[in-house]
């Protein structure tokens, strides 16, 4: 089975065609190069304080150098017995085995909620698939993976790196890629008479500030959500930071900080409203 996926990947990285993957076992499993395991789990800061969820596992390596490393608690699914298997063994030989586990699991059926790091070596069409669900993650939550993104949810950072050993594709060296869930803050904000109107495509917003009945024109600002804070891009002419406090749905939008003609707005906090207008 590994030298069919094998196959599979190096057909892909050749620009060969490569089905829809209906299940884990279609997607190759290739070792991912120690340094690249280091710069995954470097790349998105990991520490002892997060739980980081593998799909696809292999070997087990992802997880169980979180867990040595970096004093992570993991999680990897892996659709095959003798890679789940291979992992725990390792994970006993490296001590970590109180802080890890390896389920036997299709990775499309995973309960990804535990997790405040997603890691992936898989197919470009596989990482479509789960698009939606990583989307749906906590605020905050980071994805990296190896080399495949995720179309048009750029990420938010990628490092290419040499890896003289590694095992496909003519050119020897990796790209890690990483996105940083953004809350879901898309629709109408109130405050009272004011309405924030904002537009979010992945971690970019455009946001409209209207004092109803106000003489002054609509104040436009845009940029990016981090997690939880949306601030406003460099230059922009009207300087911003908001942050969302407790749930999307139920919790609230402060305005932290607000330059220009709005400024008196500063300090104001917004809630979400399923209506046309405030």
């Amino acid at each position: 089975m590994a030298a069919t996926r094998a196959l599979a990947a190096c057909a892909l990285l050749l620009g060969g065609a490569v089905g829809h993957a209906p299940a884990q076992d279609d997607v190759p499993f290739i070792t991912t190069p120690d340094r690249v395991t280091v710069a995954m789990l470097e790349l998105a800061g990991v520490t002892a304080r997060d739980h980081v969820l593998d799909l696809g596992s292999g070997d087990g390596r992802i997880v169980i150098t979180a867990a040595k490393r970096f004093g992570a608690s993991g999680l990897g699914v892996e659709i095959v017995p003798e890679l789940v298997a291979k992992s725990r063994a390792h994970a006993r030989a490296a001590g970590v085995e109180a802080r890890v586990e390896f389920r036997e699991q299709d990775l499309f059926t995973t309960d990804l909620a535990r997790a405040t790091v997603v890691t992936m070596y898989l197919l470009p069409e596989v990482n479509l698939r789960l698009r939606p669900r990583l989307l749906a993650l906590a605020p905050g939550t980071r994805i990296v993976s190896h080399d495949w993104d995720m179309g048009d949810w750029r990420p938010d950072r990628t490092l290419t790196l040499d890896v003289p050993d590694k095992a496909i594709g003519r050119e020897k060296t990796s790209q890690v890629h990483l996105w940083v869930v953004p809350a879901r803050l898309h629709g109408l904000w109130c405050a009272g008479d004011v309405a924030l109107e904002v537009t979010q495509r992945f971690q970019r917003f455009s946001a409209t500030l209207q004092p109803r009945g106000a003489p002054a024109p609509a104040v436009v600002f845009d940029g990016r959500i981090d997690g939880t804070q949306m601030t406003t891009d460099a230059g922009s002419a009207a300087q911003a930071r908001l942050r969302l406090d407790g749930p999307a749905d139920s919790g609230t939008l402060q305005l932290v900080q607000m330059g220009g003609a709005a400024a008196s707005h500063a300090g104001r906090s917004f809630r979400r409203v399923h209506a046309a207008a405030c």
